[in-house]
C-alpha cells in the first residue's frame, strides 16, 4: 500500500518581526544599564594640587563619614575589603586602589585600610578628591 506524501509550502510570518525588534531592542538596554558602577553619596575632600589618574583597573574603597566601607559601591564588612584587596591583586597586580573618603570621615576609618595595604605592600593607590 502506498502512502502519497503530501508536500507542504513553509512560511516564515513577518507580521511579528517589528516586535521581535522592540524586544530585542528593550532587552540590550536593559542589559547595558547592569554596567553601571555603583557610588556612595559623599562629600569629595578638596586638593588644590590633584593628578589624574586612568579610570581603568581600578578598585575602589568607599569610607562613608559614619565609617562604613564600601566595596565598588557595595557596604562590605572589613574582612570583605581585605579578602578584595588581596584578590584584586592576584588577579592583576596593577590594579589601583582608589580610597574614596567623606570629608567628614574619622581619620582612623581611613587608616583601617591603609593599614591592610601597607601589610600587603600595595603600592598602587590614590586618594579620591574634588578638584578646586
Amino acid at each position: 500500500m502506498k502512502l502519497k506524501r503530501e508536500k507542504k509550502s513553509f512560511i516564515i510570518p513577518t507580521n511579528s518581526m517589528s516586535d521581535v525588534a522592540f524586544l530585542l531592542l528593550i532587552f540590550i538596554m536593559l542589559v547595558s544599564l547592569i554596567n553601571y558602577r555603583k557610588e556612595v553619596k559623599i562629600d569629595y575632600p578638596e586638593a588644590e594640587d590633584a593628578k589624574k589618574v586612568s579610570d581603568k583597573k581600578n578598585l575602589e574603597i568607599w569610607v562613608d563619614k559614619s565609617g562604613k566601607l564600601y566595596l565598588d559601591g557595595v557596604l562590605s564588612a572589613f574582612s570583605a575589603i581585605e579578602a578584595g584587596i588581596v584578590d584584586a591583586y592576584r588577579k592583576a597586580p596593577e590594579t589601583r586602589v582608589h580610597i574614596i573618603a567623606d570629608r567628614d570621615t574619622a581619620f582612623e576609618n581611613v587608616q583601617q585600610v591603609l593599614g591592610v595595604l601597607q601589610i600587603l605592600q600595595y603600592r598602587v593607590v590614590s586618594f579620591v578628591v574634588k578638584d578646586k
